[in-house]
């Protein structure tokens, strides 16, 4: 009786197919991804604080002005010529390369990506370059993953799983985002709707093991700090906000052409490509000389907004427009960074000058609030320009601790992600599962 009651109670807990031998082995490979993801970030992380402690101080530059000009194109040179030493590394831009590796090159991303994107990105940013972290850490946690798989000997299907898993594990670590940062894994990959639903669970396991792994070393606080009391209280705004999707879809529209159009323009240039690199890091440090706040990431300019900071209309307009060019000078020209936080920065901007309009032209019994409108926007910026509204809905909130803004940011992430179907800042993105080349490429060998 005994024996068929143990008997029974053993079946009973490994029924169904959802446990078994192969399941923990996915879960453990999803887990130590996580984990070595979360590592590397760390000393990325910590590379980042060491090049703006040694390199770009903003409060010295600012009585040497000299410095916004020579820096940005010699942290840019430097970036391209250590990327250029390395054959395999020369397209390794950031999430573009990680997408691309995902549908073209069966998951693979060369180890090399590592040590040299992160100390190139550091360079370029550190240096005054306009652009974000998101990208190389995109790629890295990319090359986590690739990395697992060749060290298991797995299949390009698994590979591209830990990939994806590497890239969410990468994001959910270094903006903060646990559950945004699974998200965006799986969602960034098409241009439309469309997700890896087999990547789902690996994705979640590694963002939650990267981002404690993250935590336990810079704490468990947010990316940013935002007022309390700020939530979404009154109907009548959805007008507002509808107004806030048009000028979050259009001004995607706007970085988007803008950035391809300064991409085109520095590969027809007649100069070796070290020379597009200096010339594009001298246009971003001329500009900063005029703007300073567009160089380096530009968070202080979303704490600002985030904050509730007295910046007036045409100030916030400027800022948009201004970002937009750097980040085009700086990442266009073959400068090593990524576009995805400049898009948090030109939405916060861009949102706040809305809010700060309609606060102006709205009786105050609607309650206008500048800052909701930044929080929002940059959710509808990011859904719009990188097509992925489930984690930009989920990621503002968690970046800055706000869960107060969830109605409007899925209104407007809703609106600019359908307005701008076909609009896309990675142009790796195929439009669908169907369209992807991973359905139909042959299997690339990686030895």
């Amino acid at each position: 009786m005994l024996r068929q009651l143990s008997i029974s109670s053993f079946r009973f807990f490994l029924a169904g197919k959802g446990l078994s031998f192969q399941t923990g082995k996915n879960f453990g490979l999803a887990l130590l991804v996580g984990a070595f993801a979360g590592l590397v970030v760390v000393a990325f992380r910590f590379l980042i604080d060491l090049g703006f402690a040694w390199i770009f101080d903003p409060a010295v530059a600012l009585n040497r002005r000299w410095v916004f000009v020579v820096l940005p194109p010699l942290g840019a040179l430097v970036g391209y010529l250590l990327i250029r030493r390395f054959d395999s590394l020369e397209h390794a831009r950031g999430t573009d390369s990680a997408i691309l590796a995902y549908h073209r090159r069966c998951g693979y991303v060369p180890p090399a990506v590592l040590p040299v994107k992160s100390v190139a990105s550091v360079l370029t940013i550190a240096s005054g370059g306009s652009a974000g972290y998101e990208g190389p850490v995109t790629l890295l946690g990319a090359a986590c993953g690739s990395l697992v798989a060749s060290w298991f000997g797995l299949p390009a299907r698994a590979r591209r799983i830990l990939m994806t898993a590497g890239i969410s594990a990468g994001i959910a670590a270094l903006f903060q985002a646990p559950l945004a940062g699974a998200i965006f894994g799986f969602e960034v990959l098409y241009s439309s709707s469309d997700v890896e639903y087999e990547c789902l669970l690996p994705c979640f396991t590694a963002a939650t093991v990267a981002y404690t792994v993250f935590a336990c070393f810079f704490g468990w606080g947010t990316l940013f700090l935002m007022p309390t009391g700020i939530v979404y209280e009154n109907g009548l705004r959805l007008l507002p906000y509808f107004v806030l999707a048009l000028a979050v879809t259009f001004g995607a529209r706007f970085y988007i052409r803008f950035f391809t159009t300064a991409e085109r323009t520095f590969a027809a240039l007649p100069v070796p490509g070290w020379a597009r690199v200096v010339l594009g890091g001298l246009a971003t440090g001329v500009l900063g000389l005029l703007v300073p706040e567009v160089l380096g990431t530009s968070y202080a300019v979303i704490q600002r907004t985030l904050s509730g900071g007295s910046l007036a209309l045409g100030a916030l307009v400027l800022l948009f427009f201004a970002k937009v060019v750097a980040t085009s000078f700086t990442v266009g020209s073959g400068g090593s960074g990524g576009v995805f936080a400049p898009a948090l920065v030109c939405g916060g901007t861009l949102g706040a000058a809305v809010g700060t309009a309609f606060a102006h032209l709205l009786p105050a019994s609607f309650g206008i609030q500048p800052a909701a409108f930044a929080l929002v926007g940059m959710a509808g910026f990011l859904a719009s320009s990188i097509r992925t509204p489930m984690a930009a809905i989920v990621m503002v909130a968690e970046i800055s601790g706000n869960h107060g803004l969830l109605v409007p940011a899925m209104w407007v992430c809703g609106i600019a992600f359908w307005l701008n179907n076909g609009w896309s800042l990675y142009r790796s993105q195929p439009h669908s599962r169907e369209s992807s080349p991973a359905r139909f490429v042959a299997p690339l060998r990686t030895n």
